[in-house]
């Protein structure tokens, strides 16, 4: 094997540690989840940095912030990582069926499902699920997905769709952008960069308009990926309407702070979707029964913390 062939190959230790550490956004959690010290996975994190000639983070006093490289690295890896997992549960397995193909958008998966996910298993220890990064709508026939999670609206033809939750969103942005422009009223944020989530079409508009203000807004930073709006915002690029609890971590270690304090539902929800012809299916029938059971769980997790906060 040539040179570059190496280069272009980590070990898997290295990629799982750069992972990790994407995932969490520190290196000291990265470690706490893989059973490993701190200075382990920052020489994986150096070691795999060194063999690909990049940086893929940004290190500073309040922690480790993905780089633009790190982070259209981090998604194809996180999704390489899963697959193989899959793979080698599969080899292991005694056969396919009981395989459940779930489609689910990035961060939603990452930062909400995915810690939830080791309860389901160790409930359903014969199930196998092959995940799926998606956003927008899923082609069920096409990519053999037997059910997705998705943002939006329940207007999906030949399915069933469950709605799991609403969102509030609320404008945030970096303590230093902040700093440097302040937003004494709503209106001050139409003179400012405002990014946008093409997931959330009108999310702006629907935001000033519970104010009662008409917003005629003209184009602004544009992603795909939540996760990459937040790292725009914490660079200072501008301000984004977030979703507040896939955002609980970075609000809690001041990487964004409430640029202007109103919250808003979004016009958008989260639905669990299933084409008629899986909806009855074992694997999906236990995995949508445990997933409800999460949300009402977690809804009823956040009233009490309301409660309790008022």
């Amino acid at each position: 094997m040539s040179s570059i062939q190496r280069r272009l190959l980590p070990s898997t230790s290295a990629l799982t540690a750069f992972d990790a550490v994407a995932r969490l956004g520190s290196f000291s959690a990265a470690a706490t989840e893989l059973s490993l010290t701190q200075g382990a996975i920052s020489r994986q994190v150096a070691a795999l940095e060194e063999q690909l000639g990049v940086k893929l983070f940004d290190r500073n006093g309040r922690g480790v912030t993905l780089t633009p490289t790190g982070s259209t690295y981090a998604t194809g890896i996180a999704e390489v990582i899963g697959r193989i997992r899959t793979l080698s549960a599969e080899a292991m397995a005694k056969g396919p069926a009981n395989l459940l193909n779930l489609a689910i958008p990035p961060t939603f998966g990452t930062r909400w499902l995915m810690p939830r996910i080791p309860g389901f298993v160790r409930k359903n220890p014969g199930i196998i699920i092959n995940f799926a990064s998606r956003i927008g709508r899923v082609d069920f026939a096409a990519e053999a997905i037997d059910a997705a999670i998705h943002i939006g609206k329940p207007d999906w033809p030949d399915a069933r769709c469950d709605l799991l939750m609403h969102e509030m969103v609320a404008p945030v942005c970096s303590a230093d952008f902040l700093r440097d422009h302040p937003v004494p009223t709503p209106e001050r944020l139409m003179a400012l960069p405002l990014i946008n989530l093409a997931s959330r079409p009108g999310a702006w508009e629907h935001w000033f308009s519970s104010l009662g203000i008409e917003a005629r807004l003209a184009g602004g930073m544009r992603f795909e990926q939540l996760s990459n709006v937040a790292q725009a915002c914490i660079a200072g690029l501008g301000v984004a309407l977030m979703p507040l609890f896939l955002i609980r971590s970075e609000l809690q270690t001041g990487q964004l702070v409430r640029a202007f304090d109103h919250e808003v539902q979004s016009l958008s929800a989260y639905y669990l979707v299933r084409p008629l012809r899986t909806v009855n299916a074992p694997p999906v029938v236990a995995f949508s029964n445990w997933l409800l059971g999460e949300v009402a769980a977690f809804e009823a997790e956040n009233s009490a913390d309301s409660v309790l906060a008022w």
